[in-house]
């Protein structure tokens, strides 16, 4: 364990306010889990909020006890002296509502009849997770941000924020990311969610006090994790090689490691995510659209109108969940707008999940960006 970061404290907050819901639903009594690293400083200037990716949560970085074996998401981003420098900066990271890490979601108590929501539990969008942040926020006195951060469906709140709350948000950094799903991301999103509703026990999202749903969701966590990888990280890391065997076994045992790997990944998702939330995410990521959202009628580059963030958009090369054409229509929005963008594709051979993994060039992309945006901002650039 490395205990150079200080042991982090799960925190909750609980708005007094209601949240109306793009649904046109009102949330009561939304709660929010989070965690902070460093210091808001005297002039509320130096403050990142980071979004967490589909199976994320608030916990980013460090440990929570002193015996804890494995530190937070983004561990290797976050800290003293990282990219994302906790000696520098205030850093917040929330789970989003809809999940099932300690902020309102499916798996929480209704106040209305004592009972686990379940299904009751609003359809939310990624929009709504972002103004639940923003409750967040207010309540932490932090006046402006000097970033926001977040990969994959923590991107999509990255730009959600910029455009939501043009004021609030002076730079933000959305990594292999889009606009939209295409229908390939939809397809799997879709497929995943029929395995979880086929088990027998997800019982209409009424299993809280029952068997829960693990084989469905296993095996949604097995198919979304063949789209988080790559051809060449796949063949890479197990080929046609068997696990622990010689031979075929001619039955339906997991003779290759690709498929003991799989299962194993299915079956640790299982004992730490709510099938239901699983449900809810994916749908408010399908949800998202910014050129239906946001852009003029007739004006499918206008999305990015009312942003004024600078930004730093990140693709990388076999992400084919996400693909950097993706990047790049974002890009082409945001400078037909006349925002200050920068671009780059980052060469990685493994896939989606690039950006969660250790990378020296992501590092001291975010870490030279940040910096920039500090002095522009503490100069008092206006947006």
């Amino acid at each position: 364990m490395d205990n150079t970061f200080a042991i982090v404290e799960p925190k909750k907050f609980k708005s007094s306010q209601s949240l109306s819901l793009e649904s046109g639903k009102i949330l009561e009594g939304v709660s929010i889990a989070y965690e902070t690293y460093g210091e808001l400083n005297p002039k509320k200037d130096n403050a990142i909020l980071l979004c967490h990716a589909l199976s994320g949560d608030a916990h980013a970085a460090g440990y929570h006890h002193k015996d804890s074996t494995k530190p937070g998401w983004w561990d290797t981003m976050v800290g003293p002296g990282k990219a994302i420098d906790s000696s520098k900066y205030f850093i917040i990271c929330s789970n989003v509502i809809g999940g099932c890490m300690g902020s309102s979601g499916p798996s929480s108590i209704n106040p209305k009849d004592g009972q686990h929501y379940a299904l009751n539990f609003p359809v939310v969008t990624i929009g709504d997770m972002v103004k639940a942040q923003k409750l967040l926020l207010d309540h932490l006195g932090v006046p402006r941000l000097l970033s926001v951060i977040g990969g994959s469906i923590g991107g999509m709140q990255t730009l959600e924020w910029s455009i939501r709350y043009p004021d609030f948000v002076f730079s933000a950094v959305p990594l292999a990311s889009a606009q939209r799903h295409s229908a390939l991301a939809i397809a799997f999103n879709e497929v995943a969610r029929q395995a979880i509703m086929a088990d027998p026990n997800w019982r209409k999202g009424n299993y809280y006090n029952n068997e829960k749903p693990g084989l469905g969701l296993a095996v949604a966590r097995m198919i979304g994790h063949i789209t988080y990888l790559s051809d060449d990280s796949l063949r890479n890391k197990f080929g046609r090689r068997l696990q622990d065997k010689k031979d075929f076994s001619f039955n339906f045992d997991a003779d290759f490691q690709v498929e003991s790997y799989l299962r194993y990944q299915g079956s640790k998702f299982v004992d730490r995510f709510d099938a239901n939330s699983f449900l809810y995410i994916t749908k408010a990521a399908d949800y998202f659209d910014l050129k239906t959202q946001h852009c003029a009628e007739g004006q499918p580059l206008s999305s990015f109108a009312k942003a004024k963030a600078k930004f730093l958009v990140v693709s990388f090369t076999s992400d084919w969940l996400y693909p950097t054409y993706q990047s790049r229509a974002l890009v082409k929005a945001m400078k037909k707008n006349n925002l200050d963008v920068s671009f780059c594709e980052i060469k990685a051979q493994c896939g989606h999940d690039a950006f969660l993994l250790p990378n020296p060039q992501l590092s001291s992309l975010i870490s030279g960006f940040l910096d920039r945006m500090k002095k522009e901002f503490q100069l008092g650039h206006a947006f």
